[in-house]
């Protein structure tokens, strides 16, 4: 009887087969490599928020819609009990098993959700312009600025805002939707289809 083998899980992005799209006026591609984990505790708990400081190397932010970073760990804010915790694809099942280990004895709760979403990327000076395509939210108010997390509908679709510079937003959406959201956004950042919002 020949010897068995063990076929290794392999992690593929939702948008693995996509280049990023020719023709348009900003850069559109897919960060493959994001880890995320889901989050969830009472930020009036002191403890909570001081084993998830030791762990991640950052204070969680309090205040809506705003984001902490250190190094490669991000923590973005999404309710008032609730961040996505973004580091490196190969980190997350690390990084989450040392949340869940140091907060086992409080009432919190850290998932690895990597595979649960998609990121986009838009970058370049329309890629406000682009984003606003899809949806009724004015990204050219000067105080969204780098740092700024918004939940939004998209296109139709659940998704997230993350505003890294002034020019680069990363867009999270569910995996099921990535292909739509890309080519929804290739269409709305066609060569030719500038509005010239400031």
């Amino acid at each position: 009887m020949g010897a068995a083998f063990m076929l290794e899980p392999q992690h593929e992005s939702a948008l693995a087969h996509v280049g990023e799209p020719s023709g348009t006026y900003i850069s559109i591609r897919e960060i493959p490599t994001r880890g995320m984990i889901d989050l969830r505790g009472q930020t009036a708990d002191r403890k909570f928020m001081s084993l998830a400081k030791n762990v991640l190397g950052i204070d969680l932010p309090k205040l809506p819609r705003s984001s902490h970073s250190f190094g490669e760990v991000k923590a973005l804010w999404l309710s008032p009990d609730q961040w996505l915790i973004l580091c490196a694809y190969s980190k997350a099942a690390i990084l989450q098993a040392e949340l869940s280990t140091a907060l086992k004895e409080i009432h919190a709760l850290a998932v690895d959700v990597s595979n649960m979403r998609s990121v986009i990327r838009l970058e370049g000076e329309g890629a406000r312009e682009v984003l606003m395509k899809g949806g009724s939210l004015d990204f050219t108010d000067g105080t969204i600025a780098p740092g700024y997390v918004r939940r939004m509908r998209f296109a139709e679709i659940a998704a997230l805002a993350h505003i890294v510079e002034p020019n680069i937003i990363d867009l999270y959406v569910f995996r099921s939707y990535a292909q739509y959201a890309f080519d929804f956004l290739q269409k709305a950042a066609r060569n030719g289809s500038q509005t010239g919002m400031k």
